[in-house]
């Protein structure tokens, strides 16, 4: 006797592994049990008709901060887990600087434990390497923890691996990816300075990307790249916001056989230094939204493969946090909502495939980090999918925000292309507009030995 529940979503046009097909699913209990042309409905629990909507494999963002513990009053888990869910993300990987930062064993299964107590997308969390936890780190499950974090250069909570004896240790040693942020703290200092001397106190946040520049995100990425190749290391840097760091990065081989790769968020795609006119600390990130020829530079750099992964570094912050003065105003904004609709408009500018961005928002993100039975719609796979109806058009309005912070970078913006519902290890997670209040998230998993 048949104990699962049962949903055939018919006539779905299907995004996935670089082709767009016209097909049914069969979906019992959490997982794709079929694909196919025509599946009967007759015994189905549930018939969802998908004519003339797109439906693609939920995405993967292997790079959120949802504020939590520590943070609460920007964001905590539950909220942006629902706003990503919103935004056909249903799996986040989560970074290390909160308060107490996940630089233990301790910390890291108590963020897991509240995970699953107030998730509403699947989870997992990197582990946050420093001067001193190399013990640790060599004591991780790899077959639970995506990835070790490493902040080079600069760092955002106190998380800086300065030390090149340690560093080096931590390089050779784990058989974990290597996740790095790639600035170089003294040439930001420098450069600080010397805005402070011309501006004063008024320093206009058109320095920003002059101050975070070029060079410091060239000179710390350099370093990394060239340690991963010494060492061996698993290497992949986060954001790149500049052209000239693309040519530390190859494309001649097939991403699961890469060991040194990058990524580019979608702010960076999406923004340019011409906007600080307009967004002013809206948009201020680390490292910088930079120059339109950097922008042009990092969509060739993602339809050429020089950059594997597409994802948000969503960080939110109070309005009020960010409407203080260039250099008091943090860093980071809220983008999961809203990322999947952008990168829609961004298709219908020209600017990539659906297969493209399929391939780096969902595929790869998975081959990366090994996770288990995600990111693709396979039968045998979780039923991890999200609809889209390419051609609605809407504008993001303050009242429709689900970040706990209650603002975004897009406020205004006319996207093309909208999230119509989210599926969730087999259960409609987001429809209508509404997140469902019963959770059914898990814990990522990740197919290693």
């Amino acid at each position: 006797m048949r104990n699962t529940r049962t949903l055939v979503i018919k006539n779905a046009t299907i995004v996935n592994e670089n082709r767009i097909q016209t097909l049914d699913l069969l979906i019992q209990g959490k997982r794709i049990l079929k694909i196919d042309d025509d599946i009967p409905t007759a015994l189905a629990d549930e018939v969802y008709d998908a004519y003339g909507k797109y439906v693609l494999p939920g995405l993967i963002d292997d790079q959120v901060h949802f504020r939590e513990p520590g943070l609460t009053h920007k964001a905590n888990i539950e909220t942006e887990s629902k706003a990503a869910l919103a935004g056909g993300i249903t799996s986040f990987i989560e970074m290390p600087n909160t308060q107490p930062q996940t630089t233990t064993r301790l910390a890291w299964e108590e963020k897991n434990q509240l995970a699953a107590a107030t998730s509403f997308a699947n989870y997992a969390f990197m582990f946050g390497g420093t001067n001193d936890n190399l013990d640790e780190i060599l004591a991780l499950d790899i077959k639970r923890v995506p990835a070790l974090k490493l902040f080079l250069g600069s760092s955002t909570g106190n998380m800086l691996v300065d030390n090149p004896a340690v560093l080096r240790s931590i390089f050779s040693s784990t058989p974990l990816v290597i996740a790095v942020h790639c600035e170089d703290e003294q040439t930001i200092r420098d450069n600080f300075k010397k805005a402070q001397e011309h501006y004063g106190e008024a320093i206009p946040i058109s320095e920003h990307p002059l101050i975070r520049s070029e060079e410091a995100c060239y000179l710390s990425s350099s370093q990394a790249v060239a340690l991963a190749k010494e060492t061996g290391a698993r290497l992949h840097v986060f954001h790149l916001s500049t052209a000239k760091e693309l040519a530390l990065f190859s494309n001649d081989i097939p991403l699961k056989d890469k060991k040194i790769t990058a990524e580019v968020c979608v702010h960076h795609l999406w923004f340019s230094a011409e906007d600080y006119l307009d967004k002013g600390t809206h948009i201020k990130w680390n490292p910088a939204v930079k120059t339109k020829a950097d922008r042009e530079a990092l969509w060739e750099g993602l339809n050429s493969d020089l950059l594997d992964v597409l994802a948000t570094d969503h960080a939110p912050h109070t309005l009020e946090e960010k409407d203080q003065a260039y250099a008091k105003a943090p860093s980071g904004g809220p983008l999961v909502q809203h990322a999947l609709p952008a990168l829609l408009t961004a298709h219908h500018q020209g600017r990539l495939t659906l297969e493209k961005l399929v391939e780096k928002a969902c595929h790869n993100p998975a081959i990366l980090f090994d996770v288990k039975d995600r990111g693709y719609i396979r039968e045998g796979y979780f039923a991890d999918l999200v609809v889209v109806d390419l051609e609605k058009e809407f504008k993001v309005v303050k009242e429709d925000i689900l970040y706990k912070c209650g603002w975004s970078p897009f406020e205004g913006t006319l996207f093309k292309g909208a999230v119509e519902r989210t599926l969730l290890n087999g259960h409609w997670a987001y429809l209508e507009g509404k997140v469902n209040p019963i959770s059914a998230a898990e814990a990522l998993t990740f197919d290693r030995e």
